[in-house]
């Protein structure tokens, strides 16, 4: 791995330590602070709604300013929002924690682009390695996510606020790390090569399936990762068991990138990825099997590992549908998708595992577990029936 790719992949540790603190305490610091216990997981909800809302402007950002300067934009959003949302803790204000992360959005939608930025930094035939060795950089965030939310829970006199306050520290390390990266120039639309519109892209199959897969992935892992933290309380697991179970799920959707893209080099994303759905469904299988430690845990960690083989899977298949020019439109649109379906679930997470429970909320995930199985398997068809036609 270059130096620049080392460098890109602690930026993304710094990321997911940012989003996995996020997980493990807006959803009970909501809970204490919410008008209503439905509304627990709003905060969470706030962070993937601004990250739907923000993902065309940082798309336009990215091809305006370039990578380097949109994602430093976006490291100065997260040390703003994240220090608002120290205040907002503080100061029990429910209202402004959720406006501070739905800002914290625009930071979320951005950082979500180092994965495509991995693929510019290597050579063509490195884009799968590229996509999986950066999201590896996950593993950074799962070690120090949960610990940092621990270990500072009662560093301020309202509990979490220290933790809102360390995320700062945490965007400042990676803003200087990021300084050190050296983006090549995107491709921009000219008369010559104006690329096509939206619409035409979005015609595509591949393109249907890469973002349905990934959408709905990160749709159902959102959703039962949102609301364990909450039905871990609920069965009287203190917050260390949670945030070691946690820890334990963001190892499962980080650690397997290291082998992820040399399976898909080996085998095609269709595959890999029909083996992230059957990882979802399993883990639905263990969760409903009780509701001890070692369940959690088992479920958490197989469902990060499924949609690790989806998310990796969809996001190289979705490398296919674009042409250079067109790559800030494409990619801006997948995360508008992925972002708006996770803020649909996030939302969806608190208000079930508030009313109707555990069990039900698993049960409910089978749905689009189902849908992405059968989506993937048309596209295989589909292809097949493409090669034979080619083949007559």
């Amino acid at each position: 791995m270059n130096l620049q790719l080392l460098l890109l992949t602690l930026c993304q540790g710094f990321f997911l330590t940012n989003n996995v603190t996020f997980i493990a305490i807006n959803g009970l610091v909501g809970l204490s602070l919410a008008p209503s216990a439905w509304m627990a997981t709003l905060p969470i909800t706030g962070y993937v709604a601004g990250g739907a809302l923000c993902a065309g402007m940082v798309g336009r950002h990215q091809r305006r300013w370039g990578r380097k300067r949109a994602f430093q934009a976006g490291l100065l959003v997260a040390m703003a929002s994240s220090a608002l949302c120290a205040y907002a803790a503080s100061t029990h204000n429910f209202w402004l924690l959720v406006a501070a992360t739905v800002v914290a959005g625009y930071y979320n939608a951005n950082a979500a682009l180092y994965r495509f930025a991995a693929t510019e930094l290597v050579a063509p035939s490195m884009k799968e390695k590229a996509i999986s060795w950066v999201l590896a950089g996950g593993i950074f965030g799962a070690v120090v996510g949960p610990n940092l939310a621990s270990f500072t829970r009662d560093v301020l006199p309202v509990a979490f606020a220290g933790a809102y306050a360390a995320l700062v520290i945490v965007a400042m390390l990676s803003l200087l790390t990021l300084s050190f990266i050296h983006f090549p120039p995107l491709p921009q639309p000219s008369a010559t090569n104006p690329g096509r519109p939206l619409r035409e892209i979005a015609r595509q199959p591949v393109f249907i399936i890469a973002v349905a897969a990934s959408a709905l992935g990160y749709g159902v892992m959102n959703l039962l990762m949102a609301a364990t933290p909450i039905a871990m309380a609920r069965c009287s697991h203190p917050f260390k068991s949670a945030a070691l179970v946690l820890e334990w799920h963001v190892l499962g959707m980080f650690v397997p990138s290291f082998f992820t893209g040399s399976l898909i080099k080996r085998f095609g994303c269709l595959p890999i990825m029909g083996v992230g759905v059957a990882l979802n469904a399993l883990c639905i299988v263990v969760a409903l099997s009780g509701v001890e430690l070692m369940q959690f845990l088992v479920a958490l960690f197989v469902l990060g590992v499924g949609w690790n083989f989806l998310y990796i899977g969809g996001t190289t298949l979705f490398t296919q549908t674009y042409r250079p020019e067109e790559k800030t439109t494409a990619q801006a649109a997948m995360d508008t998708v992925v972002y708006t379906t996770m803020t649909v679930t996030s939302f969806s997470s608190g208000a079930l595992i508030t009313t109707q429970g555990w069990t039900w909320l698993n049960l409910g995930s089978l749905v689009p577990v189902a849908l992405t199985g059968m989506a993937l398997a048309w596209l295989a068809m589909h292809q097949r029936g493409g090669q034979n036609r080619a083949v007559l």
